[in-house]
């Protein structure tokens, strides 16, 4: 195929710089743009449409998964190589359900990631190593957590967006009471936050999206 054109997103201006100097020594990739953030990525993307984002996760505002979801609701061809330091399954699983074709860390070596960038052109999926070990334990995870029926329907009314108190009102509990519930879950799914205690509990079946306790 002919050059592949590229755009690197990445906050760092030092990871761009070294992204920078070793694309240039491949005559068939090309570099097109740089972003420092999610919403110029997704701006870079739509106006230069390149065949290969390299995307951080962690932007300003707008996150790598974001944005990557953003660029593939424009209906762009553009294939999204994920390149980060965070390797948490909760990470993992929401770049690829937006759209990322590859994901990497940035240990990986340069002659590997070069590799990745014209597979994942190609349209080939490409993950680290450690990526698809992370991704097999998950998916061989029994569907049963250990939470309790209390834990679960805190979840569910969690999954609804209501606050602590209203989660409270609604189980006839107190707030210090429900909070104890979200520590005792979160520690349970292996997560730090409402956020991802959700996205956990949906992706191994616990929750549906249409599933909670009336309030």
């Amino acid at each position: 195929m002919s050059q592949i054109r590229l755009v690197i997103a990445d906050d760092h201006p030092v990871v761009r710089a070294g992204l920078r100097t070793m694309l240039s020594t491949q005559s068939d990739l090309l570099l097109v743009g740089e972003a420092s953030t999610g919403a110029e990525a997704v701006e870079q993307a739509v106006r230069l449409r390149p065949d290969v984002v390299l995307m951080d996760l962690r932007l300003p505002g707008l996150d790598g998964a974001a944005a990557t979801a953003q660029i593939h609701a424009h209906g762009l061809p553009t294939a999204v190589l994920i390149l980060t330091t965070y390797e948490s399954t909760v990470d993992i699983l929401r770049a690829i359900e937006a759209g990322a074709t590859g994901y990497l860390l940035k240990d990986t070596q340069g002659e590997e990631l070069l590799a990745a960038i014209r597979a994942v052109a190609c349209g080939k999926a490409v993950l680290a190593p450690n990526v698809t070990t992370r991704l097999v334990h998950q998916v061989s995870k029994p569907a049963k957590s250990g939470l309790s029926t209390r834990e679960l329907e805190v979840l569910a009314l969690v999954a609804q967006g209501a606050s602590n108190k209203e989660i409270a009102r609604a189980l006839h509990v107190s707030e210090a009471t429900v909070k104890s519930h979200l520590l005792h879950l979160f520690g349970k799914l292996e997560v730090s936050d409402r956020t991802a205690a959700v996205t956990v509990a949906l992706e191994r079946k616990l929750l549906r999206l249409d599933e909670g306790t009336d309030r």
